[in-house]
C-alpha cells in the first residue's frame, strides 16, 4: 500500500527513463541547455550546489561514471557511488524499499542496470528523479550526446538520415526512440536474428513511420548523413555466433563509401577496433567519436538540471 508520503512526494517527480516517455519539445529543451553549458563551463556557475546524486552501478562504466560524477560536481553538487553488491537490494532487500530509503538522503538517483523494470520501479516508489544510466533496453542519456554531437558539426538533425549498422541492441532501440522524437529518417541493417525488439519497431510505426530495417548495410549507408554502430556482444550478453552473423556489418572505408561525402561516423564507445569498426573509420577525418564522448557531460549536465531543478 502506498503511503501518504509516497503519493505526496512522487508528484511532478522529472525522471529520465527514457526518450520515448518524454515529448520533443522537452528534449529540445534540455539538448539546447546542453548547449549552453559547455559553450558557459568555465563561468563556474553551481545551481546544483547542496545537492547529492546518488549513482548505482550493475554494470561497469568508465564515460557514464566519470561524465555524471564530474558533471555533478560542476554543477556544484556532489555523489554518492555506490555498486550493485554494496546495496541491500544484493542481499534481497526490495528496490521499492531502496528507493524509498534514498530518496530520504539525496537528491536524485542515476542508475546503471541490466533490466529496465528496476528503474521503472526505482522511479516508481522514489521520490526524487530517477536517471537512466543505462539498461538492456535503452541507453538515452548517449542518444542525447549524439544529437547534440551531429548537430555541432551538421546542423539540425531534422529530415536527416542516420544508419545503423550492427547488432538490433539497446542503442539501436534508443537510436529507434530518438527518430521519432526528433524527426529523421534511421535505417537499421542487421541480421535478421539480431534485429531490434518487434513491439519497439511497433511503436515507431506508429509514430512517424522513420524507421526502415535493412538486411544489406549497403542499402542502409546509401546517401546517409551519419553513420552508427556499437559493441557487437553487449555487457552480459551470449557471444555464440554473433561475430559470425555480424561480420558483414562492420563499419569499414569501403561502407563509408556508400554514405553521403559529408557523413559523420558515431560509435558511443568502448570500441572493439577490428570488430563493429575498424580503425581506419574510428581515428579517421569523418569519425567524431571524441566529440561524441565529451558531449555526454554537457548533456547529462542539462539533463541533471532538468530533473533536479
Amino acid at each position: 500500500m502506498t503511503s501518504d508520503y509516497d503519493r505526496k512526494m512522487a508528484v511532478n517527480q522529472n525522471h529520465f527513463l527514457d526518450l520515448k516517455d518524454l515529448s520533443g519539445s522537452v528534449l529540445r529543451k534540455i539538448l539546447s541547455q546542453a548547449v549552453d553549458l559547455k559553450s558557459t563551463r568555465k563561468d563556474k556557475k553551481q545551481p546544483l550546489n547542496g545537492k547529492t546524486l546518488a549513482m548505482i552501478f550493475e554494470k561497469p562504466s568508465t564515460r557514464t561514471r566519470v561524465s555524471f560524477e564530474v558533471g555533478m560536481k560542476e554543477l556544484g553538487g556532489d555523489v554518492v557511488v555506490l555498486s550493485g553488491d554494496e546495496l541491500q537490494v544484493s542481499r534481497g532487500e526490495s528496490i521499492a524499499d531502496t528507493a524509498r530509503v534514498l530518496s530520504r538522503y539525496v537528491d536524485g538517483i542515476m542508475i546503471r542496470t541490466f533490466e529496465e523494470a528496476k528503474i521503472r520501479e526505482m522511479a516508481k516508489y522514489a521520490s526524487v528523479p530517477v536517471i537512466n544510466g543505462l539498461t538492456d533496453n535503452s541507453h538515452p542519456c548517449q542518444l542525447m550526446a549524439d544529437v547534440m554531437t551531429f548537430e555541432e558539426h551538421r546542423g539540425s538533425i531534422k529530415g536527416k538520415t542516420v544508419a545503423w549498422s550492427g547488432d538490433g541492441n539497446n542503442m539501436a532501440s534508443s537510436w529507434i526512440h530518438a527518430a521519432t522524437k526528433f524527426d529523421f529518417r534511421l535505417n537499421i541493417a542487421c541480421p535478421r536474428e539480431c534485429r531490434p525488439d518487434e513491439g519497439l519497431l511497433d511503436w515507431a510505426n506508429e509514430q512517424k513511420n522513420h524507421v526502415s530495417l535493412f538486411h544489406d548495410p549497403k542499402a542502409a549507408v546509401e546517401n546517409a548523413d551519419c553513420v552508427v554502430t556499437d559493441t557487437w556482444v553487449s555487457m552480459g550478453s551470449d557471444a555464440s555466433n554473433q561475430h559470425n552473423l555480424l561480420a558483414p556489418f562492420q563499419v569499414n572505408k569501403k561502407l563509408m563509401e556508400n554514405a553521403s561525402p559529408e557523413a559523420v561516423f558515431l560509435h558511443c564507445l568502448p570500441a572493439h577496433r577490428g570488430e563493429e569498426v575498424t580503425s581506419e573509420v574510428l581515428d579517421g577525418p569523418q569519425s567524431l567519436v571524441w566529440d561524441e564522448a565529451e558531449n555526454r557531460l554537457h548533456a547529462q549536465k542539462a539533463i541533471l538540471l532538468w530533473c533536479m531543478t
